[in-house]
This record gives C-alpha cells, structure tokens and sequence, in this order.
C-alpha cells in the first residue's frame, strides 16, 4: 500500500514547543515530519540505548553452538499440513488432545487426517520488528523495550532471528540459541534511520526466508501496523499468507501513542482510520496462519502475552490431509473442530467439572496446486 501512512504534521517550531511542554527537551538536528491531519507530537520514550546502530549482522558464534535451523528445498506435494493449538477463553493452551479429537473440513468437506502428532520440537521464531522514524520513533522504541522481554521465555534449545525494519528489511541477528545475542543487538539499535515503515516488502522477506526452514516455524511481528511505501501491496501480502504454514503472532504497538493522543484532542480522522487499518492488518496476518493478535496499553500485559505465544508454540498438534478438493490453483478454506466420541462437539471439564470454553487457531485455508503442477508430481 503506497503512500504516506500515520505521520505527524509539525513545523520546527510546532515540534519544539511540542516537545518542551511534554519533555522538557528537544531532541536536537530532527526535522520534523509533515503530515495532512494534524499534529500528534508523542510522550517521551527513551531510546534502547544512546549510540550508533550496531553493526553486528549475525550473532558471533558459541562454542560447542549447534548449527542453525537446516534449509532444504521442499517438494510441493498434495499433502496440507497443519499446525494447531487449542487454548481456553484465558488463552492457555489445551494439552492431551488425540487424533480422533480432531476434524478437518476443506470447503466444508470433511477431510481424513493422514498424520497426526504433538509437537514437542524446538521452537524456530523470528523477531520481526518495526524500528523506524516514524512518529518520532516512539513506537519504534516502544517495540523494542517490548520485544527484549520475548527472549526471557525462550528455552535454551529454541532459535531465534532478529529482523528490523523501516525502508527496508535488516537482518540484526540470523538463527541462533545465542539469546544474548540478540538482547545485545536490541540495546544497540540507537536512533531510528528511516522515516518509512516498510511492512509488507519486511514480511515478505522474513516468509522467504523461512520458506525452507523444516519443521514448525513463527513470526513474532511487534509493530505498528503502519505501512507506507512499500514496493508490495495488502494483497500480495495476503496471497503469499494463504501459501506460507508459518504461524504469526502480532505484538501492535500503537496503542499507547493512539489513546494519549486521543487523550490530547490531537488525533485526527485520518490518523485515526490509518491506526485501525494496521491493527486491522495484523490481526489479519494473525488470523489467517492460526496465530494471534494483541494490541496492548500497559506495559504489564507484555509478560501474559508473550507467555501465550511460548506456550502456543510448544502446545502444538501437528497434522496432514490429502484434500479430496481438485488441484484447480485455488485457494480452500480450512477449518478444524473438536469432537468426542460421539461425534458431537467437544465437551471439555475443568477441575471442578465446569465446562471450559475453547478456541481452535489453525491457518484458515491453503493454495492447491494447478494441474500442470500435480502432474509433474505424479
């Protein structure tokens, strides 16, 4: 989506009046960013750390360090596979499910589950975030002291990537069990370069990359949900979603900034259309590969959150169908549900015999092959 998305229109003069009143300082040599709707000129925030980025592209290596997540090149076969979590209206993880548990309808045509199994595997993410100038790099920073959190919930054995973006995609840190490293990394990241937050042409890079990585893999996107001049639109993005079996979660990192400057009578129409529009996208980009979306206003949501997205991970079932649908290069939707014995829906019971509610996260569909592509497969 082109553009210039979500930033503020002040003059010098407007930024520095701005800024004193709410900070007591001005941070010297910015110019400040033109805008149509008005001004929001942000609470303070103190960058991760006051130095030049770091220059760091990839974690050192450790003695005795495994070798990162192996690439392979992957046949494109029928099978479809799944990764799905089950977790109670408090977002904890439901444990012990069996196959027959499980149904699997592909355009509401029931399906016959082929391989079935708990994942009990490292868990491979990558830190996707958004670390640019706009808004003054306020949520940049935000992000950043959000994400560092993250780590504390890795296991020794899982792996970890850093990418930032703003005009463009960086990689801070490549795969590594090296935690420090990207803690490192993160505290070095200094002052926001670009006034541009590129997050379609950053998602499709991070889905690239992970496209031959075997086994499980996520996307922990912490970002604004802003976009603005990227070279990809919102349904290129979409397309290549209904392809990928990587899971995304969504950290959006808005909110502070919007309810302070609602707060302040200082948010306008446009601005306000173009932050629900990217809580929008990412709950999107979330939904459709099984993740989930927050959108948090305390800082004190961050552990419960991030927690989630640990335990999802690790409470994973993994599945396959061979779908009965034709190979006609078309997209079918995918839904999957919980059944006892009976064939009737799923009726789980707490400790104190209370019936537990659930949800069921599952990528929502997949791309058959065209023709001339299963029958090369053949």
């Amino acid at each position: 989506m082109k553009g210039s998305t979500g930033k503020a229109r002040l003059g010098k003069a407007g930024l520095a009046l701005a800024t004193a009143a709410l900070l007591g300082v001005c941070w010297a040599g910015r110019v400040a960013a033109q805008s149509k709707t008005g001004p929001i000129t942000p609470p303070s925030k103190t960058p991760p750390q006051q130095a030049p980025p770091a220059q760091q592209t990839q974690a050192p290596a450790q003695q005795g360090e495994q070798k990162p997540p192996q690439y392979a090149v992957q046949v494109n076969t029928r099978a479809v596979d799944l990764y799905v979590v089950v977790t109670d209206d408090n977002g904890n993880p439901i444990p012990g499910l069996k196959q027959q548990n499980f149904r699997v309808f592909a355009d509401n045509k029931p399906q016959t589950i082929t391989n079935f199994a708990p994942v009990d595997a490292p868990i491979t993410i990558v830190m996707l975030m958004e670390y640019s100038n706009v808004y003054y790099g306020w949520m940049s920073y935000t992000g950043a002291y959000w994400a560092y959190d993250f780590l504390n919930m890795l296991k020794p054995q899982d792996w970890v990537a850093l990418v930032t973006y703003d005009l463009r995609p960086h990689i801070a840190v490549d795969f590594t069990r090296n935690k420090s490293a990207v803690k490192d990394a993160i505290q070095g990241l200094g002052f926001p370069g670009f006034s541009e937050s590129d997050m379609f042409d950053a998602l499709l890079f991070t889905l690239d990359r992970l496209e031959n990585v075997k086994g499980k893999k996520a996307i922990l996107l912490v970002a604004s949900g802003l976009n603005t001049f990227s070279s990809h639109n919102l349904d290129q993005v979409l397309n290549r979603l209904k392809e990928t079996t990587v899971t995304i979660f969504s950290v959006g990192v808005d909110q502070p900034l919007y309810l302070w400057a609602d707060s302040q009578g200082t948010m306008g129409s446009l601005q306000r259309l173009d932050f629900l529009q990217g809580e929008n996208e990412l709950s999107s980009f979330s939904r459709m590969t099984g993740g989930e979306a927050w959108f948090p206003r305390f800082d004190g949501e961050l552990p419960g959150i991030f927690q989630e997205v640990a335990a999802s991970l690790r409470a994973q079932y993994s599945m396959a169908f061979t779908p009965t649908l034709p190979n006609d290069g078309k997209y079918h939707k995918v839904k999957v549900e919980l059944v006892g014995a009976d064939g009737k829906p799923l009726v789980i019971l707490d400790q104190r015999q209370k019936k537990v509610k659930y949800e069921v996260h599952s990528r929502q569909g997949y791309m058959a092959p065209k023709p001339e592509q299963a029958a090369n497969q053949r």
